[in-house]
């Protein structure tokens, strides 16, 4: 009994009582994030009172170790750390981009959201070091009595839709969808992209088991005339949430930079999910964890792509991928862990952070015939980079080179032996060497399955338990 009382002590004082430090509204932190690849730097914008707050009000502490950054809310008075979270951020890309690397500064706009408090916080931010540690890079005050903050109500210029509510935000993991490039005749073709983009989310593990646990709510935002810009074609789009192509000079790679419409207008309903969808028929989309993804609907592919892109920005996953053209370099540095729960360096294979899913006799790393999928998919990937530089790749094109890729890789990644187990196959993170994922495939490797491996799955698993228990 004694044991038992002191454990239940111990467990209660970790607890944070919601009711005693905050509101019951929202905060959201806005500002601007700049540097090069060698520097970087952080300034305050404004401080914007949202409605209430959507999020747990009983897991307030981010224990997932997911993210490049990770914030914390410290009360003053009692130096109590009340509310923390980890995320990802477009700087935290840009600053591994050649340009960057070139010295040339890039500047965004940022926000973090979090419950009003009662009293004087200061806000830290961390960011991870090159050992994968987070280390403080900026701090800041708030006092929730200031003037300065702005409380004006978020103008509702767009109509909100209920599309399935499942209970209270608070106990739900609560995704908004918004629509760009969408022009108000465009209202009956945004619900229908929805309810098919829901459709293949909701048809994939582990939405199928855990539906009951999500609300969806969607904001038609009205663009004044259809599509998105895509720079490299010269094809330019006055779209409300300018979102476009061409991301880091990636030519499929679909972000905003304009973070502060995005956030005014999601600020109308209750999210902890923004999920873009875009009204336009060249391939593409993105995700950045605890940031937003984004999909081009009218693609043949755009299904797959809603489902992986939420497995970035919701669950925290990794692109397994490592041969396709991207942006970045030395994106996960060598000889550390990576942070992503679906990719390691292996460095201790005893520790392998999903080892609990290994089945006994499978070894470490596990073989599978990689320069065989690698010959029969090399000439696909080049010549899809390189038609689409030149923008002669129709969409017709683009979706027969991704049947025929599929056609060309699915039944050698099937034949391996080890196809179908959890281990630790090399090839991962953008890598193709001293990165290793958990299978074979996996919606996160490649556009061949229709589901998440089972690390993946457990990924997922763990963040809507984060967001409802």
């Amino acid at each position: 009994m004694r044991i038992l009382l002191i454990i239940l002590l111990t467990s209660f004082s970790w607890a944070i009582d919601f009711d005693i430090y905050f509101t019951g509204q929202t905060f959201r932190f806005d500002y601007y994030h700049n540097g090069t690849a060698a520097e970087e730097h952080i300034s305050f914008d404004q401080i914007r009172l949202e409605g209430l707050w959507p999020g747990s009000r009983i897991q307030l502490i981010d224990d997932t170790n997911l993210g490049k950054y990770y914030i914390e809310v410290i009360d003053l008075t009692s130096a109590e750390i009340i509310y923390s979270r980890g995320f990802c951020s477009i700087y935290g890309e840009w600053e591994t981009t050649s340009d960057a690397r070139a010295g040339n500064w890039g500047t965004f706009h940022e926000s973090l959201r979090f419950p009003e408090p009662k009293s004087i916080v200061k806000l830290q931010l961390y960011k991870r070091n090159a050992k994968m540690k987070f280390k403080e890079i900026f701090s800041f005050e708030i006092n929730p009595m200031d003037f300065r903050i702005k409380r004006s109500k978020p103008e509702k210029r767009y109509k909100t839709r209920n599309i399935m509510i499942n209970g209270e935000p608070a106990t739900k993991v609560d995704i908004l969808l918004l629509g760009d490039g969408y022009t108000k005749l465009d209202a009956g073709k945004f619900r229908s992209d929805t309810r098919r983009m829901l459709k293949a989310l909701f048809a994939t593990e582990p939405f199928i088991s855990r539906k009951e646990d999500f609300n969806i709510r969607s904001i038609k935002v009205h663009s004044p005339e259809p599509g998105i810009s895509n720079p490299r074609n010269n094809i330019w789009k006055n779209n409300t949430l300018g979102t476009s192509y061409n991301t880091f000079d990636s030519d499929r790679y679909v972000l905003s930079f304009d973070n502060q419409t995005i956030r005014e207008i999601a600020a109308q309903a209750p999210y902890d999910v923004l999920v873009i969808l875009i009204n336009d028929d060249k391939y593409g989309g993105g995700g950045i964890f605890n940031l937003y993804s984004t999909v081009a609907v009218d693609t043949e592919p755009a299904e797959y792509v809603m489902v992986h892109e939420l497995g970035h920005s919701f669950g925290g996953l990794g692109d397994e991928y490592y041969s396709s053209t991207v942006a970045y370099e030395n994106y996960n540095p060598k000889g550390v862990e990576p942070w992503d729960p679906n990719i390691t360096a292996l460095l201790e294979p005893g520790q392998l952070k999903w080892g609990n899913l290994v089945e006994p006799g499978t070894p470490l790393p596990t073989p599978w015939d990689k320069a065989v999928f690698d010959s029969a998919r090399v000439n696909y990937s080049f010549n899809d980079f390189k038609l689409s530089l030149t923008g002669t790749t129709s969409a017709d094109t683009m979706n027969a080179r991704f049947r025929a890729l599929k056609k060309a890789t699915e039944s050698v990644l099937q034949a391996n032996q080890y196809f179908g187990k959890v281990g630790a196959f090399e090839g991962a993170g953008y890598e193709a060497e001293g990165l290793y994922r958990p299978e074979i495939d996996c919606i996160m490797f490649s556009r061949n399955p229709d589901h998440f491996c089972r690390v993946c799955q457990a990924a997922i698993v763990r963040m809507i338990d984060f967001y409802t228990k």
